[in-house]
């Protein structure tokens, strides 16, 4: 054996040795990227690395993507929706009219700010336009299921004698909050004093009935607009409508009316809360402005 071959197996040995070691060095993916042109190193590398992963994942940059896609689709603001709570769906005109919402008062007892309100008179009794009644309505339930959303306090507030225990039902059974007694003045504005502690205002304001027993405009509805509290008011054609943030002209005093109103309210903030629920369950991002 001459001198060359004896060299040359050991080269081939060493060879083998090196690769069952796991040393030997593999110049496939640096050859790759040494011939490639300038113009394209950053390219030839990323393709590259992708194409030599043995467990077929696919790149970081890649990854970090597709989870921003999943972050938004989960992002969810209610405000973006004319009607998410499909409060339009809840009550029409010819429910209105079942319930005799129209029927008004005696014209003799008219508010002078309420005849925009009013469609006509029949038998000397005021008769309330149905049509602006029915979208004012849907504007309050649909600002009431916003603040529920929210997470906000209601306040249902009546002076009725004859339907009082059914609005405090009302407000219990969908977890807020009634005032139907006497409305001592101050219960807003001074309420730190009165109640000797800092005390948490109501979001929105529900009046079933914004008259006092003696007919008299609710002392709350001053209060809450001292403080910028929205206020949301039945109002009868002989109410006052100038102080009302979510007027809905309607008949206050029939219980088939109040009874209607009142289901409506509790439906949609029952609505609202379960509806927060279940995107809170599935893990979307609520966006509040």
């Amino acid at each position: 054996m001459t001198a060359k071959m004896a060299a040359s197996m050991k080269v081939v040995l060493f060879r083998k040795f090196l690769q069952f070691s796991g040393r030997l060095w593999k110049p496939k993916l640096w050859r790759k990227s040494v011939t490639t042109p300038i113009g394209a190193v950053s390219h030839a590398r990323s393709f590259s690395v992708s194409s030599y992963m043995s467990d077929g994942a696919v790149p970081k940059q890649e990854s970090l993507q597709s989870k921003e896609g999943e972050m938004e689709t989960k992002i969810i603001n209610p405000s973006d929706h004319e009607d998410y709570f499909g409060v339009k769906e809840m009550v029409s005109l010819k429910d209105l009219f079942d319930a005799k919402v129209h029927l008004g008062h005696k014209a003799g007892s008219r508010h002078q700010y309420m005849v925009p309100y009013i469609f006509g008179s029949r038998l000397n009794c005021d008769i309330i336009d149905l049509e602006q009644t029915v979208e004012l309505l849907h504007d309050a339930l649909n600002f009431t299921g916003h603040i529920a959303f929210r997470k906000g306090i209601i306040l249902f507030v009546s002076r009725s004698y004859q339907m009082l225990p059914e609005v405090e039902k009302t407000a219990f059974d969908c977890g807020e909050y009634s005032h139907c007694r006497f409305w001592q003045g101050g219960v807003f504005a001074n309420a730190t004093i009165q109640f000797n502690a800092i005390t948490r205002l109501p979001d929105v304001c529900i009046f079933i009935n914004t008259l006092n027993p003696i007919l008299d405009t609710h002392i709350g509805i001053a209060d809450a607009g001292k403080l910028n509290i929205p206020t949301i008011g039945i109002l009868d054609t002989n109410c006052d409508p100038r102080l009302i943030t979510y007027p809905v002209p309607g008949n206050d005093d029939t219980p088939s009316a109040v009874r209607l109103y009142l289901r409506l309210f509790k439906d949609v903030i029952m609505k609202a809360k379960a509806k927060r629920k279940e995107l809170e369950e599935k893990g979307y991002i609520i966006q509040l402005d």
